[in-house]
């Protein structure tokens, strides 16, 4: 036979499990969107007016058509854009138009530790030229040491005597490249 106090005691931990998790739906974090096809910016724009802090990165790209070329933006990730708000929230952002999910694990939204969706905010204010790039595991960690991407970590890759820093989104496994100079990084023991 329990007695009364052993009974109490998990029921006491659920409480307050249940207290700390309502008080962190309550706290905004930044949330991966994941977007209809070709919908990145309607659901930017839309988020925006139901005033929602959105990061949509962009790159540009010549766009080549039969009679002529344009320098067109897309998104650095397609079919991804990030929005800060808290988890109580979050029907004010699924209910936009051309949103198709946040993106978590086992049915729950898991958020994006800052550190990464602030290396990507800094390095789409840098006139730098950026792409896409496949997402790494393996790699050395670096954190740029000087220039306009001064600490932002990332993963360093070399390719035909250019060296290029990866900064990537684990939650999407989504990455993005920009060339840099060897002596603007310093390696970041793990």
């Amino acid at each position: 036979m329990m007695s009364v106090s052993a009974q109490t005691v998990p029921e006491r931990i659920t409480r307050v499990e249940t207290a700390a998790m309502d008080d962190l739906r309550c706290i905004p974090f930044w949330y991966v969107v994941r977007t209809r096809s070709r919908h990145e910016k309607t659901v930017r724009d839309q988020l925006v007016g139901r005033e929602v802090e959105t990061f949509l990165p962009i790159v540009e790209r010549w766009s080549r058509w039969k009679d002529r070329r344009k320098k067109i933006a897309i998104p650095l990730f397609p079919g991804y854009c990030f929005a800060r708000f808290p988890l109580v929230e979050r029907l004010r952002v699924l209910n936009a138009v051309g949103v198709a999910d946040l993106v978590g694990t086992c049915g729950r939204p898991e958020p994006v530790p800052d550190a990464e969706i602030e290396s990507l905010q800094r390095l789409a204010r840098t006139t730098l030229q950026y792409d896409p790039h496949p997402f790494l595991t393996e790699g050395m960690d670096v954190e740029v040491v000087r220039g306009p991407l001064a600490g932002v970590r990332g993963k360093l890759l070399r390719k035909d005597r250019v060296t290029r820093l990866v900064l990537s989104v684990t939650l999407i496994r989504q990455a993005a490249v920009v060339e840099i100079h060897p002596a603007d990084v310093a390696h970041v023991p793990t």
